[in-house]
C-alpha cells in the first residue's frame, strides 16, 4: 500500500489502494506478519485513513485497535472491518497472527455483502466463536489460496471468482443482528439515501434536500430510514455530520470556524449549536477533553 498526506485531514495518513505488482485484482490478502514487515517504522500505530476496505481476522495473539475514537481489544476470534474513510490505527498488533484482506470499494458483486460494506455506521470490531468462526476462517483461507494462485500464475487469475469468494467471506464474518421487518422498498430507499448522504453531507444538512434530489417525500425517507436503520432520516444525517466533525476536531488543528466551513455550516455559531446539541459539549470543550488539555 502507498501512503500519502492529503489536505482532507492534515496529520492523518491517507492510504490509497495500491496492490503489489502482479496482484492487481481489486483484492489482496496479506497477514499481520506481512503488515509488520512492511512497516518497520511502526507508522501503523498512528492515525490513518484508507480509501479501501480492510478486513482482518485474528487467529491468535492479543492486541488492540482504535477506530473513530473507540478502542477495541483483539484476541482469537476478533474480526476487524475498516471501511473507507474511517480514521483508525493498529494500536498494538505485535503479537497477532491472521489474514488481512484489502479490497477496493465496489469490488464485491451487488448483493447483501456489498450492502453491508456500504454501511458507514457498522461496527469496526466484533467477536466470533464456534462454528461461525471456523467457517469464517475457512472462507478466508479459500480466498487467500485463490489469490495466491492468481498471483503465481496470472492465467488462473479471475477477478469475478475472487469477488464472489470475498462476498462469501464478508457474509460469514458479519455479526448476528436481529432480523429487520423493513420491506424491500424501504431498504432500497434507505440505501439510496445513505449513498446520497455520504456524497453530500458536507453541503446538504436538511432531509428535504435529499428528498428533492432522490424524488421521494421527506416522510418516505424518514420511514425507510427508521424501518431499516432504526433512526429517523434527520438523526441519521446528523450522526454522519457529527462523526466527520469529530474527525476534524481530533485530527486537525483547524479552528472551529474552519471546521464549520469544511462541513458546510454558514458560521461557527451554527456549527457550535449543532455540536452542543448532539454531543453535550461545545466543539472547543470536546477537543480539549480529547487532547487532555
Amino acid at each position: 500500500m502507498s501512503a500519502v498526506e492529503t489536505g482532507q485531514l492534515p496529520g492523518v495518513r491517507q492510504l490509497r489502494y495500491s496492490p503489489a505488482p502482479g496482484a492487481g485484482f481489486g483484492v489482496e490478502v496479506l497477514g499481520f506478519e506481512r503488515l509488520r514487515q512492511m512497516d518497520p517504522g511502526r507508522r501503523r500505530t498512528r492515525p490513518q485513513r484508507p480509501d479501501f476496505h480492510v478486513l482482518a481476522l485474528v487467529r491468535s495473539g492479543a492486541g488492540r485497535h482504535t477506530a473513530d475514537f473507540i478502542d477495541h481489544a483483539l484476541h482469537e476470534g476478533s474480526v476487524v472491518w475498516i471501511r473507507p474513510g474511517v480514521v483508525h490505527r493498529w494500536t498494538d498488533v505485535d503479537d497477532l497472527d491472521g489474514p488481512l484482506v484489502l479490497f477496493e470499494q465496489g469490488f464485491m458483486p451487488a448483493g447483501p455483502a456489498a450492502q453491508a460494506a456500504a454501511d458507514v455506521f457498522a461496527p469496526a470490531c466484533w467477536q466470533l466463536d464456534g462454528s461461525a468462526w471456523d467457517l469464517s476462517v475457512r472462507a478466508a483461507d479459500h480466498l487467500a489460496y485463490e489469490h495466491a494462485s492468481a498471483v503465481a500464475d496470472p492465467r488462473l487469475g479471475s477477478s469475478p471468482v475472487l469477488a464472489h469468494l470475498l462476498a462469501a467471506l464478508a457474509l460469514r464474518v458479519l455479526p448476528a443482528r436481529p432480523g429487520t421487518s423493513a420491506a424491500a422498498e424501504d431498504r432500497t430507499v434507505f440505501r439510496r439515501y445513505r449513498a446520497a448522504v455520504e456524497r453530500h453531507f458536507t453541503r446538504w444538512h436538511h432531509v428535504a434536500d435529499y428528498a428533492r434530489a432522490l424524488g421521494y417525500g421527506v416522510r418516505t425517507l424518514t420511514r425507510a430510514t427508521r424501518e431499516t436503520a432504526g433512526v429517523g432520516a434527520k438523526q441519521f444525517l446528523d450522526q454522519r455530520i457529527l462523526l466527520e466533525a469529530k474527525r476534524l476536531l481530533a485530527h486537525t488543528d483547524l479552528s472551529v470556524a474552519r471546521c464549520a466551513e469544511r462541513l458546510g455550516f454558514d458560521d461557527a455559531a451554527n456549527f457550535s449549536t449543532f455540536f452542543q446539541r448532539q454531543e453535550g459539549l461545545s466543539p472547543s470543550r470536546w477537543r480539549s477533553a480529547r487532547s487532555g488539555r
